[in-house]
C-alpha cells in the first residue's frame, strides 16, 4: 500500500470526508447569511418606485442646495455682524454739579458709540435759571471739538468696557 501525503488511503479518505463535510457547512452558513442580505435588500427597494441610483442623485442634489443654503446664511450672518458693530450700542450717561455753588448733580454727559468708536456725545448743562444742550461728533474715539473733562471720561468709561484702548486726543484739546 501507498502512501499519500504520508497517510495510510484509508485515513486519506477520511480526512477528505471531513473537509468535504467542513465545506459543506461552510456553504450552508454563507446561503443562509446571502439569504439575510437578500432579504433585506429587498425590504429596502420596496420603500418606493425609485432604484437606489436615482435616491443617491436625489440625495446629492439636496445636499448641493442645503450646502448652497448654508452658504448663503453665512454670508448674511457675516453681513449682519458687520451691521451691529456699526449700531450705537454702547453708552454711558456721567451726571455732576456743573456749577458748584448752585444745587446738585443735575448736569450730564452722554456717550452712543459703536464698535468703531463713532458716534455722539449729548452734554446737558443745568444752571439755575437755563440749561443748554451740546451734541459733539465722535469719529474713532475722537472729536473734531473741544470735550469737557466730564465728556472725556464718559467716552472713556465706554472704551474700558468694550476693551478698547483710550480715547486719542481731540482735535481741539
Amino acid at each position: 500500500m501507498e502512501l499519500i501525503f504520508g497517510l495510510e488511503p484509508e485515513m486519506w479518505e477520511a480526512v477528505q470526508v471531513l473537509v468535504i463535510g467542513f465545506m459543506f457547512l461552510l456553504i450552508i452558513v454563507l446561503w443562509i447569511k446571502l439569504a439575510r442580505m437578500n432579504k433585506k435588500y429587498k425590504r429596502m427597494m420596496r420603500g418606493g418606485t425609485e432604484n437606489l441610483e436615482q435616491m443617491l442623485i436625489q440625495m446629492q442634489e439636496s445636499y448641493r442646495q442645503a450646502a448652497a443654503a448654508n452658504q448663503n446664511y453665512m454670508e448674511s450672518v457675516q453681513h449682519l455682524e458687520k451691521e451691529m458693530k456699526k449700531m450705537k450700542g454702547h453708552v454711558e450717561v456721567i451726571r455732576y454739579n456743573a456749577f458748584p455753588d448752585q444745587g446738585s448733580d443735575m448736569s450730564f454727559s452722554i456717550a452712543f458709540l459703536d464698535e468703531e468708536r463713532d458716534g455722539v456725545v449729548l452734554t446737558g448743562i443745568h444752571g439755575r435759571n437755563e440749561s443748554y444742550l451740546y451734541a459733539k461728533p465722535i469719529k474713532q474715539g475722537v472729536s473734531s471739538y473741544s470735550l469737557s473733562p466730564e465728556e472725556k471720561q464718559v467716552i472713556d468709561l465706554i472704551m474700558e468696557k468694550a476693551g478698547k484702548p483710550q480715547r486719542l486726543s481731540s482735535g481741539n484739546d
